[in-house]
């Protein structure tokens, strides 16, 4: 199986050693993405446009393997307010509506940087071109 990753030039992939996505076989996985737009916080105090941001920036990570909103099997959306639960739950199905993940939607004590309110994960799945023949 080979594996793949992508790095941007987030400077916390390389302050901590990460990559912002890595591809296994079929299974696509994207790290946590925060609502930055060349290292600027977008939506400062907004949940509605920090998880559009995020969701964004996750799902850019995805075009390197020729891979959309579609693919995506799995989100995860970390949130530091219950009060932003609506906001975030909007922007995650404007951009999902179609073809809806299963989700999972936490509130957490906070991140990195305190004025982010969220932070996103997605899982995605990319069909090998040539399977075998089930039997």
């Amino acid at each position: 199986m080979t594996i793949e990753r992508v790095r941007t030039d987030n400077p916390w992939e390389d302050k901590i050693g990460f990559a912002r996505a890595v591809a296994a076989g079929d299974r696509v996985l994207v790290a946590g993405t925060m609502p930055l737009v060349d290292g600027v916080l977008q939506g400062e105090g907004d949940p509605y446009v920090q998880t559009r941001t995020a969701l964004s920036n996750a799902l850019a990570a995805l075009k390197p393997f020729g891979l959309g909103a579609d693919a995506v099997l799995r989100t995860r959306l970390y949130l530091t307010h219950l009060r932003d639960v609506d906001a975030a739950g909007r922007a995650h199905r404007e951009l999902f509506e179609a073809t809806p993940p299963v989700a999972t939607l936490v509130v957490v004590s906070g991140f990195v940087d305190s004025r982010v309110l969220v932070e996103v994960e997605l899982e995605a799945f990319r069909e090998l071109a040539e399977r075998p023949p089930q039997t």
